[in-house]
């Protein structure tokens, strides 16, 4: 761009030849409708036009080199340094549209510090930043895109993909960064094609004997997306081996291809014939663009003559309409009526929507002119030297212009902002679009989201699935692109050996592990409260478990605890209505009432075992039912001791007659006794009992469960009751043979070989039961001890005295004596 009046290009111009890609030229007009904007602004530089010149590379260094340093010398001669008309000063350049062209450009311009906007997309090194220190990108940098694409696999699903890119220096950068990026992302490449750039239409040649060696890996079954990175070239190297397969016997590819911004459905005009039926749905993030309010009618407005200095028209018109607007030439069969319709002419060839490098075009140039409007408005803050600021502008070095587009903000026609970052980047945004195709060689543009580099990086891809449409193989089903089947819930990822991580077996998740999702690395374990379903593919809540009232088993315990408390109460009233009766009073009355009543209380202790546990309930369970049961076996002891005294007392001359009567007996219950309450108040009193939730012992059960606290106490007070129970039962074993009529010591003897083999069996059967269980056996073991007692000592006394009331009486009972 240059401050000065529109100038036709100059005479060593380069023109569009057979080949060319006739849609950029829509580049060109969005240069030209910019300026043309600008012009006619009288609020926009007054008294200032500004003038461009437009000048082909041809894609090659070249013709690259040279296109450049014409613009930096004398208007009719190759002069580099030297330039008679300072009236049509280059201030800045616009360009290019391809990475190596912009480099080679930049290589020449960064000399001179002139300012050059790419409209195209242009990765920057680090150690390129000084190199490139003149550029301004109106696209953002490729990291962003990679970003993009990772978030668009991973939203897809998709893991295993193809890798296209092009077979140069850039290509290669390419593949150094996406590789990485993609491991750490969980993405594996199934293969690497690097795609040649066609520049000539004479390469076709070549490129149909080398697409047989590749193609067939383009077909892959598994592989269904393919990450395509390349310029123009490739791209149109890819369409054209895609459209020839099927004329060597290779049949036609039904994949999904994610694209980078470089490309666009451009085609040389010679491929008009070329189809684009393979590349149906595809996926790009394709650069920003808006539609500046009168564009389309300035497009509609074009025809072959609209502009003198347009050295572009004529070309592009015959090769788009393919015809011919010099009707002297030989041999010319169809003549261009100058009439034709840009809008009827397919989008492959040309676009009526600006496109988004248009749209960098129309941008750049809005860019440059808002920095020059204000040096011209503000010429006195700005330079010191001119009077006139009309001649500031004028007079300005390229070089100057940094300062002022590193700072620019401004909006645009179409209402954005337009604006630079620290490093020269436009600040902008990607819009995913997929690209559907139809048989005439048409195409829409359909936008499904857009990638935001501004935003957090969780929230930089924005897609709406709906619309997207795929490719005709798929029968509009979500493709799948995995190297195998995913692993089901209730399974795991195994590592193949030889194989890439994307690659693996799926084993079934031990027990106690479970998968909910499909393709997880590894099993995980449930929450303490839950278990594992069946599938091994969720985890399902824990029941609570403890035994209740509520349930058969509680009702029958408690049924039964209720039927012996009624028989043992029955047995006491029994005793106290008839405690005047010689069998009541031979065995000593109050030990007979301390023992009834301590196997009632032992039958009705089983009660606080049923229920939820609780800290009061958990704290009496166990203390409780050791001192009863020790009250108990006192109880008999002193009962069996008693018996022995009594008849060793009756001996002549026995000192033993003085220990005879009620306080050796109550001396012996409560010494008997005081032991135990002992050790359960050490109990209590260090480690007591408490409630506990035991998720660990039984499948699918939580086990509401009393903790003993301190095991040593409990099998304390267990082994203590053991203890007396073998010393009564010792002591009623060896005075079961006095007398009957006195001795109920051989009644005491069976109650205790009873009790103490129900208690022997209880330990290994309590050890060996869980949850429920473990409370019902202990509360069995108090009932069934209880009752052995209570039916092996006065069942016998109860026949008598209520069915046989002549066998209660003094004479029986020293009968025998």
């Amino acid at each position: 761009m240059k401050p000065s009046p529109l100038a036709p290009p100059r005479p060593t111009k380069l023109n569009l030849v057979p080949g060319s890609v006739t849609k950029n030229y829509q580049h060109i007009l969005a240069l030209a409708f910019a300026v043309k904007e600008l012009n006619e602004n009288p609020s926009f530089l007054p008294n200032i036009s500004l003038g461009f010149y437009i000048l082909n590379s041809y894609n090659l260094g070249r013709m690259t080199f040279k296109a450049t340093l014409s613009l930096l010398s004398a208007q009719q001669k190759l002069v580099p340094n030297f330039s008679c008309d300072n009236r049509q000063k280059v201030i800045a350049v616009i360009g290019g549209l391809l990475s190596e062209i912009t480099a080679h450009m930049a290589s020449i311009l960064n000399i001179y510090k002139t300012p050059q906007l790419t409209h195209g997309s242009f990765s920057l090194a680090e150690d390129d930043k000084q190199r490139f220190s003149s550029i301004y990108r109106m696209v953002p940098g490729e990291t962003y895109q990679y970003r993009g694409v990772i978030h668009l696999l991973h939203h897809f699903g998709w893991t295993w993909i193809g890798l296209l890119t092009m077979d140069n220096d850039n290509g290669n950068r390419f593949l150094q960064k996406i590789v990485p990026i993609l491991s750490e992302n969980s993405i594996c490449f199934a293969f690497i094609h690097k795609l040649p750039m066609l520049t000539y239409m004479d390469e076709v040649a070549k490129l149909i004997v080398i697409q047989a060696e590749w193609y067939p890996v383009l077909m892959d079954r598994k592989t269904n997306v393919f990450y395509v990175y390349g310029e123009p070239p490739a791209i149109m190297a890819l369409r054209l081996t895609l459209y020839l397969a099927p004329f060597i016997l290779l049949p036609p590819l039904g994949k999904v291809w994610i694209v980078t911004s470089h490309w666009d459905f451009g085609s040389f005009s010679v491929q008009r014939i070329v189809d684009t039926e393979s590349l149906h749905g595809a996926l790009s993030f394709t650069v920003h663009s808006n539609q500046p309010p009168g564009f389309q009618e300035f497009l509609q407005s074009i025809r072959p003559s609209w502009a003198g200095g347009d050295g572009f028209i004529q070309n592009f018109w015959e090769q788009a309409f393919s015809c011919f607007l010099n009707p002297e030439q030989e041999g010319i069969k169809t003549i261009c009526s100058g009439e034709e319709k840009l809008e009827s002419l397919p989008g492959t060839m040309f676009e009526m929507h600006m496109t988004g490098h248009s749209y960098n075009v129309y941008n750049a140039v809005y860019a440059v002119a808002h920095s020059l409007h204000y040096i011209h408005t503000h010429g006195s803050k700005c330079r010191r030297l001119v009077k006139d600021r009309r001649q500031d502008v004028l007079n300005m070095q390229p070089w100057q212009l940094h300062n002022f587009l590193r700072r620019i903000l401004f909006n645009n026609s179409a209402g954005e902002t337009i604006q630079f970052d620290q490093d020269g980047e436009l600040v902008t945004v990607f819009d995913v679009t997929n690209w559907v195709t139809f048989s005439n060689g048409s195409f829409a543009r359909i936008k499904v989201g857009r990638l935001d580099p501004l935003t957090t990086p969780d929230k930089q891809l924005t897609l709406n699935d709906v619309p997207i449409v795929w490719h005709r193989s798929f029968n509009q089903v979500l493709p799948i692109s995995v190297c195998n089947d995913p692993c089901q819930p209730g399974y795991s990822k195994t590592k193949m050996e030889g194989k890439k991580f994307c690659c693996y077996n799926c084993t079934r998740c031990s027990e106690g592990m479970i998968s909910e999702q499909k393709d997880m690395d590894v099993c995980v374990k449930c929450p303490a409260d839950h278990y594992p379903s069946k599938g091994h593919n969720e985890c399902i809540p824990k029941v609570t478990s403890y035994l209740s009232y509520k349930e058969t088993l509680g009702i029958i315990l408690v049924l039964m605890a209720a039927s012996f408390s009624l028989v043992t109460l029955f047995v006491l009233v029994t005793f106290l209505k008839y405690k005047d009766t010689p069998i009541v009073k031979a065995n000593n009355r109050s030990l007979t009432y301390i023992l009834l009543i301590s196997l009632l209380l032992c039958f009705l202790n089983t009660l606080l075992f049923i229920g939820k546990p609780g800290e009061v309930t958990c704290l009496l369970r166990q203390t409780t039912f050791g001192i009863i049961f020790s009250v108990s076996l006192s109880s008999m002891l002193a009962k069996t001791i008693t018996v022995v005294v009594a008849f060793v007392a009756t001996r002549p001359g026995s000192r033993i007659r003085n220990w005879v009567g009620q306080k050796m007996a109550y001396s012996i219950v409560l010494s008997g006794s005081f032991i135990q309450i002992l050790l359960c108040t050490v109990w209590l009193s260090t480690c007591p009992p408490f409630p506990d939730r035991d998720m660990h012992s039984l499948p699918g059960e939580i086990i509401l469960e009393c903790k003993e606290g301190s095991a040593i106490m409990f099998y304390s007070v267990l082994g203590y009751l053991g203890f007396l129970a073998i010393v009564s039962f010792t002591v009623a074993f060896l005075s079961r043979k006095l007398p009957d009529s006195f001795n109920e010591a051989k009644f005491i003897t069976f109650s205790l070989l009873v009790f103490c083999s129900v208690w022997f069996s209880f330990v290994p059967t309590y050890l060996s039961s869980k949850g429920k269980s473990m409370v019902a056996v202990e509360i069995f073991s108090i009932l069934s001890s209880s009752a052995g007692l209570l039916s092996c000592i006065f069942s016998p006394k109860c026949y008598i005295i209520l069915l046989r009331p002549d066998m209660n009486s003094r004479e029986q009972l020293l009968r025998k004596v």
